[in-house]
């Protein structure tokens, strides 16, 4: 099986990286728009703060980019790319496919975490990556964890992500859908994280345009639906006892992150920067 070349390499973290620029103009152009009675809805609106980040001093190992915006909308949103490289440590090589032949590893991808101001407003996940040992694969997907479900929001944002499915392989949603189901489940509490989405990983049928292009097509999907719902939602009021709902949901998150989220594990084992790894955690929790 052969590797990506440089240049294919350079093409995915590229697309992260332009991915990662218009999302972000997506959500503060959400965060000029909102005009709701909440208090969150007073003051300026957020925007993004970037932060660069280095494996090491002199760069050679790769780095990323820590991009974090607090606002009227999002209480807390991050949107990380990065592009790393270097070698696995002895003992997590034989968690990571093609490791254990050999060491070296690189790694390019996109992680996002939304955490909105409104109980009303679901939170979202989303990352892609592409990474290659002695392998190559491509991983990721999205899900919605909102603290009130609803119908419409969860079936709008499941059809989005069947169309990039539908794409690229016949059968490929409801797989990726039911390992969605498997992966963002707590097993000490019984539950499933939110209304679920798509997860793959090792993705590698031997064609790379077509996984990258499936990639592509997971973040563009994610781009077009997730902005949408939050409009729908975030002008409306909500109540103290809403709010300690969703603290107490977001508590939900922490558990299944610190527990058993790999993307977390795979940062930190690899000289990941910790703030961008921890990126994830809502910033106001509580547990009941």
């Amino acid at each position: 099986m052969s590797l990506p070349t440089e240049h294919q390499k350079q093409t995915a973290s590229a697309w992260f990286e332009t991915l990662r620029n218009r999302i972000c103009a997506a959500f503060e152009a959400v965060e000029s728009a909102v005009a709701g009675p909440n208090p969150a809805s007073n003051g300026e609106p957020g925007r993004f703060i970037r932060s660069a980040w280095q494996r090491s001093p002199e760069g050679e190992a790769g780095g990323g980019v820590m991009a974090v915006m607090r606002g009227r909308v999002f209480e807390k949103v991050g949107v990380n790319v990065s592009t790393v490289w270097g070698e696995f440590s002895e003992p997590f090589r034989k968690e990571i496919p093609g490791a254990e032949k050999d060491p070296r590893f690189w790694a390019s991808g996109i992680s996002l975490v939304a955490h909105p101001c409104s109980p009303k407003v679901p939170a979202a996940h989303m990352n892609t990556r592409m990474i290659v040992t002695s392998e190559w694969w491509f991983g990721g997907g999205g899900d919605l964890t909102p603290v009130f479900p609803v119908a419409a929001d969860t079936a709008d944002f499941h059809a989005a992500f069947q169309a990039a499915c539908d794409g690229y392989r016949a059968d490929a949603y409801a797989e990726y859908k039911a390992w969605c189901d498997r992966y963002f489940f707590l097993p000490h509490r019984g539950e499933p994280r939110g209304v679920g989405g798509i997860f793959y990983d090792r993705l590698n049928s031997g064609d790379w345009d077509a996984d990258f292009a499936f990639t592509r097509a997971v973040g563009e999907a994610f781009l077009d639906i997730y902005p949408r719902l939050v409009r729908r939602h975030m002008d409306a009021s909500w109540t103290p006892e809403e709010r300690q709902a969703q603290r107490i949901k977001r508590g939900r998150y922490v558990e299944f992150n610190l527990l058993h989220d790999r993307g977390t594990r795979f940062g930190l084992m690899t000289g990941g920067h910790t703030e961008a790894i921890l990126m994830s955690l809502p910033p106001d929790v509580a547990w009941p």
